[in-house]
Order: structure tokens, then C-alpha cells, then sequence
């Protein structure tokens, strides 16, 4: 049993930190924060252990009543691991003190690959993060990216990828603050960050993307066009993917027409928030033509690394070294089926 800290109770941190009480082989010590508002005094209705992340935190937050075990060091001082899940801006300074200290740590796919000098995909590289003191966890579209096309890598199918992404504007919660509306906005690069980032998990990927953000907050959606090594069946990809316990094959004539459609389906599964940890991939609107295939699907920015994280613990504590038995693990405490 280890120890676990998260730092950062926000949109990954909350459901990281549920995910992590899931578990019967790790121990959430506490959660660790600035924050005194609505979203931290949920994680008190939910019984969570509360540090202060600086002083000035530690007084606004007695001063709502919300009762703090100590500080950010009083946390890391009963840890074996911590969960970063900060902004970029803040978990850079904490990685200083995660390393000062000795202890093992995981970022989130804002960090630069070289944080850590691993990057993390559980259906690709969980063998490689075993017993590291540190690795990042991807960024939702690259994990998405991954899970796919290493399905594809594994039947031996894929050659190359060619992707693109329509990135959702900002998270729902922050939708009041800003975003976009009535317009589109390209990247200027090609390739989007994405193809190089699953680069850092798979250097032997051929993968290039393109990325547009779009004016709505629940998904992204992305659409690939991938070179066959060999001519193939729509049955034969289809088999590829389902060898990903990660990827749900979705029906388009089901009525799964859009986002809003998917979020509404995982909302009456009852999942927590309606969280989509898989990839829904249109079983119906792939296409193979000779050696090239297409295919569509929708990524929860909000969901999808979560259960990323918890194998990733797994792997840097070595609490379990066989990848399959933390991905079922995994899927069976949050409902992944």
C-alpha cells in the first residue's frame, strides 16, 4: 500500500483524487491546494484529508471554516508519490521541491517531456515507467492518439497517421471567462504539438497532426487518415481496436450523432460528471478504402487521463509490474467495461 499526495484540486485533480480513493492497493493521504472556494470545500464533503499549499491559502481557508491537517511539506512528508496537478506555471517550481526531497512524482501533459524525461501511454510504455522516480502523463489528445494508433501498431497494420484535431475551446466550468465564439481558430503550425508529443511515448510513430479550435467546451473530436501497411478488412481494424480495453466503439445510427449525444449516454451510465475514460470511436464511420483507413472519434479533455494517472502510480511505485493487470485493475474500480 502506497501513499499518495495530489497537489492541485481542480478539473484532473478532482477526478484524479476519487480515482486514486477507488483503489485498494494505494492510500490518498490528502489533497494540497490555494484554493478555499466551492470546489476545495467539496473535497471536505468528501472527507478528504486538506493541506495548505502557502500560508496566506492556510488562513483563507480556516477562515471558511475549512479545518487544514498543515502544509504542503507536512503532505509530502507522509507520501511515497505525488500527483502534480497544477498549472504549468506552479507545478515547475513544485518539481524543484519533489526532487529536492526524494519523492516520486507524476505531471500532466502540460509539462515539457524533458519534466521528466518519460512520458506515459499504460497501453504503450507502462513497462518503461517501471520504478522511475517520475513521469508525465500525456495530454488528453495525445493519449488518445496513442491508444489508437498503438492498437493499430499492434496488428501490425499501421504505417502512417495523418490526424485532424477540433480542439475544444476552454473547459465548461471557466466557458463564463472567455473562450471563442462564432469563429474558428487554426494553429499556425503543422504539425500541431500532439503528432511530436505521442513522438515522446513512440519514436517510432509516424504521425503528423493539424489542430483547429472550435466554439464549444465538451470535447474534442478528431478525425484520422492512416496508411495500411497492408490492405485490410473493416473487421481486421475493428478487431485492432477493440484489442484496447480504452477504445468504445460507438453506433452513429444509434443516435450518437455529436459530443452533446456522447456526454448525454455516459451521463445516464452514471458516471461521475458523465466522464468518458475512453476513446468513442464511430464503429460505423470507419471506412477502409484499399489501404487507407478513416475514422472519427471523441475525446473527453476533462476524463481520458485518469485512469492514465492511476497505472502510472502503479508503475513508478511498483506496486503492480504487469501492465494488463493495472489496466484491468483500473477499469474495474472506475467502470470501464
Amino acid at each position: 500500500m502506497k501513499n499518495i499526495a495530489v497537489i492541485g484540486y481542480g478539473v484532473i485533480g478532482k477526478r484524479v483524487t476519487d480515482a486514486i480513493s477507488l483503489q485498494d492497493d494505494m492510500n490518498l493521504v490528502g489533497v494540497c491546494d490555494v484554493i478555499s472556494d466551492w470546489r476545495i470545500q467539496n473535497a471536505v464533503r468528501k472527507q478528504y484529508n486538506i493541506y495548505a499549499a502557502t500560508v496566506k491559502a492556510e488562513k483563507e481557508m480556516k477562515a471558511s471554516g475549512i479545518s487544514v491537517k498543515g502544509n504542503l511539506q507536512d503532505l509530502l512528508n507522509k507520501v511515497d508519490l505525488v500527483v502534480d496537478c497544477t498549472p504549468k506555471s506552479i507545478a515547475a517550481k513544485n518539481v524543484e521541491v519533489y526532487k529536492k526531497q526524494g519523492i516520486k512524482f507524476i505531471v500532466q501533459g502540460g509539462e515539457k517531456h524533458e519534466t521528466t524525461g518519460h512520458s506515459f501511454s499504460a497501453e504503450n510504455n507502462y513497462q518503461s515507467a517501471l520504478n522511475l522516480d517520475a513521469t508525465r502523463v500525456v495530454s488528453c489528445n495525445t493519449t488518445s492518439i496513442l491508444r489508437t494508433l498503438t492498437a493499430l501498431k499492434r496488428a501490425d497494420l499501421l504505417d502512417y497517421a495523418r490526424g485532424t484535431l477540433l480542439r475544444r475551446a476552454t473547459d465548461p466550468w471557466e466557458s463564463h471567462l472567455g473562450g471563442i465564439m462564432n469563429t474558428m481558430v487554426p494553429e499556425k503550425d503543422i504539425p500541431s504539438h500532439q503528432g511530436p508529443d505521442a513522438k515522446s511515448v513512440d519514436p517510432d510513430l509516424d504521425v503528423i497532426t493539424s489542430a483547429v479550435k472550435v466554439p464549444e467546451t465538451l470535447s474534442h473530436m478528431h478525425y484520422w487518415n492512416v496508411k495500411l501497411k497492408k490492405q485490410a478488412s473493416k473487421e481486421e481494424v475493428l478487431d485492432a481496436f477493440k484489442t484496447s480495453s480504452r477504445i468504445k466503439l460507438i453506433q452513429y445510427d444509434q443516435g450518437l450523432v455529436s459530443n452533446n449525444t456522447i456526454k448525454e449516454m455516459f451521463l445516464d451510465m452514471g458516471r461521475p460528471w458523465g466522464d468518458m475514460y475512453e476513446v468513442a470511436l464511430w464503429e460505423d464511420m470507419l471506412k477502409v478504402v484499399g489501404d487507407e483507413l478513416f475514422y472519427a472519434y471523441v475525446v473527453d479533455n476533462q476524463a481520458i487521463v485518469v485512469p492514465e494517472t492511476i497505472d502510472a502510480i502503479r508503475a513508478l511505485t511498483g506496486i503492480e509490474t504487469d501492465a494488463a493487470k493495472s489496466i484491468a485493475k483500473t477499469n474495474e474500480s472506475l467502470g470501464i467495461h
